[in-house]
C-alpha cells in the first residue's frame, strides 16, 4: 500500500505526506480515509474557496486547495487531515476524509512542520502498522505547485539516489547583507560583476515540495540529511505566501491557469456549438404584460461574443423546447440558425448533427434544466451555467462563472477564442 496523507493546520496551511515504492507515476496514489470528490474538489480550489477558512488577512485563501487537487488528480482514493480547528474537520469529513486531531503541543505557529509530519508517520505506524517508503511534503503556501513538481522531486531523488530532495528554481539575483559600517556581497564578490551565464548555478528553494526517505527520517527528525538531490521547477510555478499582497497576485495567477485550463479541456476541434435558449440566452425569468405579451431579457454581451464567434465558422444552433417567437427573433437577430418549439430535443439534436455530419464527441452542447440532460448525454463536451439545475451541473464537463442570460454565453465564446488560439 501507498499513503497518501494531507496535514492541515488551522491558519490555513497545508502539508501533504506520501509513501512510494517506484516513481509515482507508475504508481496509484491512496489516501488514508474515504473517497474524494475529485471534481468538485478541483472546482473549489480554481474558484479560492475552502470552507471557512481564512487567510490571517481577513479573507479566504485563494487557491488554497490548488495543490491538493493537482495532486489528487492523480488518482487517490483516500485522505487523512490531521486538524485542531473545527471547521476544517468539517469540510475535510463532507470529502470523505477521516480526521485525526493534533495534539496542542504542535498546534502552535511555533510548532515546525517535521513535528507534524512525525506525529502522522506515528499514527500510521500505530493504527495502520504502516511506514512508507518515502515521505513527500507540499506546503499550501506555495499554491501553484503542480503534481508533475511532486513527481519531479521524487524522481530527483530515485535517479540521483539520494536521501533528501526539494524543488527549487534558478537563481540569478546578487545577495547582500548590512554589516555594521559597510554592505558586504553573499553571494558574490562586490568587486567583481560577471555576466549571469560566467557565474556557477545557483538555486532559490521555493518552498513547494520536499522528499524524504522515511528511515533516515525518522532518524534525523530533520527534512534534511545525508545526499540531497535537486528537482528545477518551472520559475512561473514558484509563488510563496508570506504577505498579504501574495495572496493577491496567487488569485490572479490561479484564475488566469484556471481559465486556461478550462479552454484546454474543450475538444479539438470544436465542429458546432448548440445552445439550449431559456435560462441560457435569458436570465430563465419571463414578463408578462397586461395584454399577455411575453418578453425577455437577455445580455447584449453575449450577442457581441456569438458575432466573435461566428467569424471562426464555426457552426452555431440555437435549440429549444419554447414556442415563444421570441426565440426566433432573437436568433435572427444575431443571425444563428434555430429550431424552437421542439419536443423532444435529443431526437432534433440527434438528426441536426446526422445532417450536417457532424461527430457527437466533437459538439459542445450549453444548457441549464433537465430537459436538456438528452441532449448533454449525447454530445462530447457538457456545458452548464453558473445556476443551472443541479443535475445539469452534476453531469457538465465545464460549470461556467456566470449564470444565464448575464453573460455566461458570452464566458463560453471568449474560452472558445482563445482555444483555438
Amino acid at each position: 500500500m501507498h499513503a497518501l496523507v494531507n496535514i492541515l493546520k488551522a491558519d490555513g496551511t497545508a502539508w501533504f505526506l506520501a509513501g512510494f515504492t517506484a516513481c509515482s507515476r507508475a504508481l496509484t496514489y491512496y489516501f488514508a480515509g474515504g473517497p474524494l470528490r475529485l471534481n468538485h474538489l478541483k472546482r473549489v480550489a480554481s474558484r479560492g474557496h475552502f470552507g471557512k477558512t481564512e487567510d490571517g488577512h481577513g479573507g479566504r485563501w485563494p487557491g488554497f486547495l490548488h495543490p491538493f487537487a493537482s495532486v489528487i488528480e492523480h488518482g487517490p482514493n483516500f485522505a487523512i487531515f490531521l486538524a485542531d480547528d473545527d471547521d476544517i474537520a468539517g469540510v475535510a469529513r463532507r470529502y470523505g476524509a477521516e480526521v485525526v486531531r493534533r495534539p496542542v503541543e504542535i498546534s502552535g505557529d511555533s510548532a515546525s512542520s517535521e513535528s507534524a509530519l512525525l506525529h502522522v508517520l506515528q499514527v500510521l505506524r500505530q493504527e495502520g502498522d504502516y511506514q512508507p517508503d518515502l515521505l513527500v511534503f507540499l506546503q499550501c503556501t506555495s499554491p501553484l505547485t503542480l503534481a508533475e513538481d511532486m513527481d519531479g522531486t521524487i524522481q530527483a531523488l530515485l535517479n540521483q539516489r539520494a536521501d533528501t530532495a526539494l524543488a527549487v528554481i534558478p537563481f540569478h539575483y546578487f545577495l547582500w547583507r548590512q554589516e555594521a559600517d559597510d554592505a558586504l556581497g553573499i553571494n558574490h564578490d562586490k568587486r567583481v560583476r560577471p555576466l549571469r551565464q560566467e557565474r556557477p548555478p545557483q538555486y532559490l528553494e521555493t518552498g513547494a515540495v520536499y522528499v524524504m526517505k522515511v528511515p533516515g527520517f525518522l532518524q534525523a527528525r530533520h527534512r534534511f540529511f545525508g545526499k540531497t538531490a535537486l528537482y528545477v521547477m518551472p520559475a512561473e510555478r514558484r509563488l510563496e505566501i508570506d504577505e498579504p499582497s501574495d495572496l493577491q497576485v496567487a488569485e490572479m495567477r490561479l484564475l488566469a491557469q484556471a481559465r486556461l485550463d478550462r479552454s484546454r479541456s474543450l475538444p479539438d476541434p470544436v465542429q458546432a456549438v448548440v445552445f439550449d435558449f431559456d435560462g441560457v440566452f435569458t436570465d430563465n425569468r419571463l414578463l408578462v404584460f397586461q395584454d399577455g405579451r411575453e418578453a425577455v431579457l437577455c445580455d447584449r454581451g453575449d450577442g457581441w461574443g456569438l458575432g466573435q464567434l461566428k467569424k471562426t465558422g464555426i457552426p452555431l444552433l440555437i435549440l429549444s423546447t419554447e414556442k415563444n417567437p421570441v426565440v426566433q427573433a432573437r436568433a435572427d437577430k444575431l443571425q444563428i440558425p434555430c429550431l424552437h418549439g421542439v419536443q423532444d430535443k435529443g431526437a432534433a439534436l440527434g438528426q441536426w448533427l446526422l445532417e450536417q455530419g457532424l461527430d457527437p464527441m466533437h459538439i459542445v452542447y450549453v444548457g441549464n434544466d433537465v430537459n436538456d440532460l438528452p441532449c448533454l448525454e449525447m454530445v462530447g463536451f457538457r456545458v452548464a451555467v453558473a445556476d443551472a439545475h443541479p443535475s445539469v451541473r452534476a453531469v457538465a464537463d465545464l460549470l461556467l462563472e456566470h449564470p444565464g442570460g448575464q453573460g455566461a454565453i458570452r464566458e463560453l465564446c471568449d474560452l472558445l477564442l482563445e482555444h483555438r488560439t
